[in-house]
């Protein structure tokens, strides 16, 4: 969960409600542990950032919602890895409010790591990841093994080497981020993926706006992936904001979310060249059918409906601003087979295609 901006609830001061996010980090975590624990994929590191969970996690919510995230996983991750193979891993990665993540060990076991990898997120949530990092072996060999150069550079709210960094930062300011990212050798020059899942929604529309803006105008070669809620004016969206705002909680970008239509043209407004979006049941139904079958047989789920309901509320989206149109490029990868009609900026046609 990122280090973003909310307007607190009636009742809620602003340190409970940058503490109810960053408690939603736990939450992301432990159900992500439970899902690998089960089989639905494999992370042989997100054991060392949390514990198992006491309790089972209905099946529903390992599938599809906010926590255990098959479909998410599998649909961000080939985003990701179509921007890697385009650049030929000569870019940069900046994970936006990553929490307890593990991609870079993951890129790492898969020999795609990018020139570097950035994370950034609260800086009390930072010095849990690195407390970890350092005490755990399997955590901090990889980025010795990864690191050339001078020696690595750690204190409790931020961790550089050669090939990854950990950055403690707070999204709403922009240049306060930048200056972190470049003490840490962040290279503008270089194709820059920019990741957030879960992030802007709890920012105000013109935090995410001014975020996006400034990622748009930094990078000349740039992909953002954003992943969060869609659909959020029906009754089932109005329950899933209800209850979080019991949890005092609030989803201050929730606006932005009433539909695929609304999330792309957000990132069109902010600079972006291309936007993409789709929900996560049309995600899943681009999976191989044998790896639905197999991951439908870990557990028995009867509420076909709410499983649905659930994905159709959230969404992936993704752009672009290149000149080689690595957001089409990541739409054949990731297997869109509908054909969105593209939405138009200052009454420009946008390229729906790369030349060739």
């Amino acid at each position: 969960m990122a280090a973003a901006a909310r307007e607190p609830l009636p009742g809620a001061g602003p340190d409970e409600a940058d503490e109810a996010v960053r408690g939603t980090c736990e939450d992301a975590s432990v159900c992500k542990r439970f899902a690998v624990s089960v089989g639905y994929w494999k992370d042989p590191y997100i054991q060392y950032f949390v514990r198992q969970a006491k309790e089972r996690k209905a099946p529903e919510i390992n599938r599809g919602k906010l926590g255990c995230y098959y479909a998410r996983v599998h649909g961000v991750s080939y985003l990701i890895k179509a921007f890697l193979k385009k650049t030929e891993c000569n870019c940069q990665i900046v994970n936006l409010g990553a929490g307890m993540d593990t991609l870079f060990w993951r890129l790492k076991d898969e020999n795609l790591l990018p020139r570097k990898y950035f994370e950034v997120d609260f800086p009390m949530i930072v010095a849990r990841k690195i407390h970890n990092i350092k005490s755990k072996p399997p955590l901090s060999k990889p980025i010795m093994e990864s690191h050339s150069g001078d020696s690595l550079l750690i204190d409790s709210h931020s961790l550089d080497s050669s090939r990854y960094s950990v950055v403690g930062a707070d999204l709403r300011f922009s240049a306060d981020l930048e200056e972190k990212l470049k003490k840490h050798n962040l290279d503008i020059h270089l194709p820059t993926l920019l990741v957030a899942e879960c992030v802007l929604v709890y920012m105000t529309p013109q935090q995410s706006a001014n975020l996006l803006k400034w990622a748009a105008s930094t990078f000349p070669v740039a992909m953002f992936i954003n992943y969060e809620q869609v659909n959020m004016t029906d009754r089932f969206g109005q329950i899933m904001i209800e209850n979080l705002q019991r949890r005092q909680c609030n989803l201050a970008g929730v606006e932005v979310c009433r539909s695929l239509d609304s999330q792309r043209e957000r990132l069109l407004l902010n600079g972006w060249e291309t936007a993409h979006a789709i929900d996560m049941m049309k995600v899943y139904s681009f999976l191989p059918e044998a790896d639905v079958k197999r991951i439908e047989g870990l557990e028995f789920l009867d509420e076909k409906e709410l499983f649905e309901q659930l994905m159709q509320h959230y969404c992936i989206c993704w752009a672009s601003k290149d000149s080689s149109n690595l957001a089409s490029l990541a739409q054949r990868q990731l297997g869109e087979q509908q054909r969105y009609p593209e939405l138009q900026r200052q009454g420009k046609e946008l390229p729906a295609e790369p030349p060739g």
